[in-house]
């Protein structure tokens, strides 16, 4: 029999550098579950933020992604680590990494080592939030995937399978105050009830981040989701096809006692696979103004690496997408438009979506210097 101990690794794990177009109020979460699973294997893990500067020499190195549009802080740090440690192994993940890996690679040949999807090792680990100690919320995945394959979705390339988990309660960290939870479309889970009975025993806050499907919201799911701690419901009105449902699941939710402005509803828009247009997206907007709900607006971003909001769809002129971003600085409130009066009578009186959409010039306050 061979006692001969394995070797403990130097890990570290890098989250590219904060900028305009890279950054996120979430920690990276799935550094954070390589960290306890290489803990677990007893080797010794640092996590940074950017460009490492110390004598830390690392025998493998994790770099993560966010969105496509966010490549060029992923290929600095990764061009930084290659000249700094040039015997380390290289390992790029996340989205950006499984979404554009030929862009990637043309950059990089085979200097690294593309990992495409999850890391089935770690799925199921609690995350090392030691590395993180001022976030107190527990991130969770209780479902990977979605059975819906929308044409401007990613999720059906990064999560091509869907797969649920029958228990989360492993997952919550000690002394968090709160549960986020980043399923894609938990309500198709054949353990939801499950899951929202494990979330009620908890008794903490609970975030549905991503949204629940307004077509499976049903006075079941309506009943379990008062037995939760839950500030916000989130839905989305991505096209015209979901209207039905989605006013039959506002309807359920605000009879139900859950108020209006605490329903927030996701409006895609500038989609290039729909029937999407300025008008149908006012009419949209229209809509969720008169159930009483607040709507958000979300510009859609492609999946190649690309500057963000430089894709113009067909039916859309970048002075109309601006037009847009300007009303929701200016007429919304971090960057929704909840349903109140005054909105809801400029956007139903105009006659057209400019018209909806724009803005008088502020009056400038002349001053006279007498002589």
């Amino acid at each position: 029999m061979n006692s001969k101990k394995k070797k403990s690794k130097r890990i570290l794990l890098v989250e590219p550098k904060k900028s305009k177009n890279y950054h996120t109020q979430y920690p990276p979460l799935g550094l954070l579950k390589l960290s306890a699973y290489h803990k677990q294997l007893g080797d010794t893990v640092k996590f940074v933020k950017g460009f490492e500067d110390d004598n830390f020499e690392p025998d493998k190195i994790y770099i993560t992604s966010l969105f496509t549009y966010a490549w060029e802080a992923v290929h600095e740090v990764i061009k930084y680590y290659l000249q700094k440690y040039k015997k380390a192994e290289i390992i790029v993940g996340g989205i950006y990494a499984t979404l554009c890996e030929a862009h990637l690679r043309e950059a990089f040949k085979d200097r690294i080592i593309i990992h495409k999807g999850l890391v089935n090792e770690v799925e199921n680990i609690l995350p090392d939030y030691s590395l993180v100690p001022n976030w107190s919320a527990s991130i969770i995945f209780s479902s990977r995937g979605c059975i819906r394959k929308c044409p401007f979705c990613a999720v059906s390339k990064l999560e091509p399978e869907f797969c649920a988990k029958d228990s989360i309660k492993h997952l919550v960290y000690p002394n968090h105050k709160k549960i986020i939870l980043w399923d894609n479309n938990i309500l198709a889970s054949p353990s939801w009830e499950k899951i929202f009975k494990e979330l009620e025993e908890l008794n903490l806050e609970v975030d549905f981040n991503q949204g629940l499907d307004a077509r499976l919201v049903t006075p079941r799911v309506v009943e379990r989701l008062l037995k939760l701690k839950i500030p916000i419901i989130r839905l989305a009105y991505d096209t015209h096809i979901i209207r039905e449902p989605l006013k039959k699941a506002i309807d359920l939710l605000k009879s139900a006692g859950f108020r209006g402005r605490n329903i927030v509803v996701y409006c895609l828009y500038n989609n290039p696979f729909e029937k999407d247009t300025p008008e149908s997206f006012l009419e949209r907007l229209r809509d969720l103004i008169d159930w009483g709900v607040v709507s958000y607006p979300m510009r859609y971003e492609p999946l190649e690496p690309r500057p963000k909001n430089t894709f113009v769809a067909p039916n859309w002129t970048p002075e109309l997408l601006e037009m847009v971003a300007k009303a929701r600085r200016v007429l919304g409130y971090g960057g929704a438009f909840p349903p109140y009066k005054g909105l809801r009578m400029k956007f139903f009186n105009a006659k057209s979506f400019e018209e909806a959409f724009f803005l008088r010039e502020p009056k400038k306050n002349i001053i006279y210097i007498s002589k």
